[in-house]
C-alpha cells in the first residue's frame, strides 16, 4: 500500500493540499445541534428539505407572534466558513440567527448549502439561489412550509450573512435584479458582515475551490459594475472590522457600489479595533451586541408599518 505524500504543494487559510491531492483541514469538524424551542425568547426552529438532489436544507426560526394578523419580515441567512466549513446547524449560527429573529421580530431561514470539497464552488451560490427561490415560492400562501405561508411578509425580504456568507448575498441580489423572483416578493435589503471579495490573500483559495472559475476577474470574486448597478434590492448595509484582512474588500465593495449607478442607498459601518467576525466568538461582548443591534435595526427600520 502506497504511503501518503507528505509534501505540501498548496497551503491556504483553511486547508493544505498535498502532492497526491489529499486535503488536510486546519479546523476541527463542526458539531451540529438539532432545532429546538427556546423558552426564554419564544423562538421556535425546525429543519426543512429544500432539495434532495442536490442536497439542500435550511433551518427556519419563528419568533413569538404577538399579532397573528401581522406578517413578519423575512431574513434569508447564509453562514460563513470559507465555503468549506461551518453549518447553519452549528451552535454558533443557530444561536446568532435565533437571536436576530427574536429581536427583529422576523422569521429567518438559514440555508445549509454545499461545501468544498464534496461540493465545490459554485455549489454555495447555486444552493443558496435554489433555497431563496424555494422560500419565495411560498408568496402565494400555498408552499410546502406552513410557517412561511402563514407568517412571512414577502414584501419585506432581507438577505444577509458574514465572511463567505457575506459574499453570497451579492450574487443572489444580482440574480434578483436580473432574473427576478415570483410576483409579490421584494428584497428590501442585503446585509454583508465582514464580507469576502477579491483582492486579498484568500483569492487563490477561492479559485482553487472553484474549478470553473473565471480568474481574478470572476464577478463573484470581483463584482462587475453592471452587476452592482442592477442589485435587486433597495438598501445595502456593509460591516467592516478595522483589524480584519478583509476590511479593504468590504470598503471596496461599498465604494464601487456607490459609483455603479445603482439607485438604492448603502451604509458602511466600521467595527473599530475589532477582528474578523469577532461578534460570533463572544455574543455578549459590548461591541458584538452593537453589531447585532445595528443588524436588527436595519430589518426593523425598513419593514412595512
Amino acid at each position: 500500500m502506497a504511503s501518503e505524500s507528505k509534501e505540501v504543494v498548496k497551503e491556504f487559510p483553511f486547508f493544505k493540499v498535498y502532492e497526491d491531492g489529499r486535503l488536510e483541514f486546519l479546523m476541527p469538524p463542526v458539531e451540529k445541534i438539532p432545532p429546538s424551542d427556546d423558552p426564554d425568547t419564544g423562538v421556535r426552529s425546525k429543519d426543512v428539505v429544500v432539495s434532495l438532489d442536490p442536497p439542500v436544507s435550511a433551518r427556519i426560526f419563528l419568533p413569538r407572534i404577538p399579532d397573528p394578523a401581522r406578517k413578519l419580515p423575512l431574513l434569508f441567512y447564509t453562514h460563513g466558513g470559507g465555503f468549506c466549513t461551518q453549518s447553519a446547524f452549528s451552535r454558533r449560527y443557530h444561536d446568532f440567527v435565533s437571536t436576530v429573529a427574536a429581536e427583529a421580530g422576523a422569521i429567518a431561514v438559514s440555508v445549509e448549502y454545499g461545501l468544498f470539497p464534496s461540493r465545490p464552488i459554485p455549489a454555495c451560490y447555486e444552493d443558496s439561489w435554489a433555497a431563496l427561490r424555494w422560500v419565495a415560492g411560498h408568496a402565494g400562501g400555498d408552499g410546502a412550509e406552513p410557517w412561511l405561508n402563514e407568517h412571512a411578509n414577502f414584501g419585506q425580504v432581507f438577505i444577509g450573512g458574514e465572511s463567505a456568507g457575506g459574499n453570497i448575498p451579492h450574487t443572489l441580489a444580482t440574480r434578483v435584479g436580473s432574473i427576478g423572483l415570483p410576483q409579490g416578493v421584494k428584497v428590501a435589503g442585503i446585509i454583508l458582515v465582514h464580507p469576502f471579495f477579491g483582492g486579498t490573500v484568500d483569492d487563490q483559495m477561492w479559485l482553487y475551490m472553484c474549478p470553473t472559475n473565471g480568474g481574478l476577474s470572476d464577478p463573484r470574486l470581483k463584482p462587475a459594475k453592471e452587476d452592482l448597478a442592477r442589485l435587486g434590492c433597495e438598501k445595502v448595509l456593509v460591516f467592516v472590522a478595522e483589524k480584519d484582512h478583509l476590511r479593504e474588500a468590504g470598503n471596496g465593495y461599498y465604494e464601487e457600489l456607490k459609483k455603479s449607478g445603482w439607485r438604492g442607498s448603502a451604509e458602511l459601518v466600521e467595527n473599530v479595533g475589532e477582528e474578523h467576525c469577532f461578534h460570533l466568538r463572544d455574543p455578549e461582548y459590548e461591541k458584538a451586541v452593537e453589531l447585532k443591534d445595528k443588524l436588527v435595526s436595519f430589518i426593523k427600520d425598513n419593514r412595512s408599518i
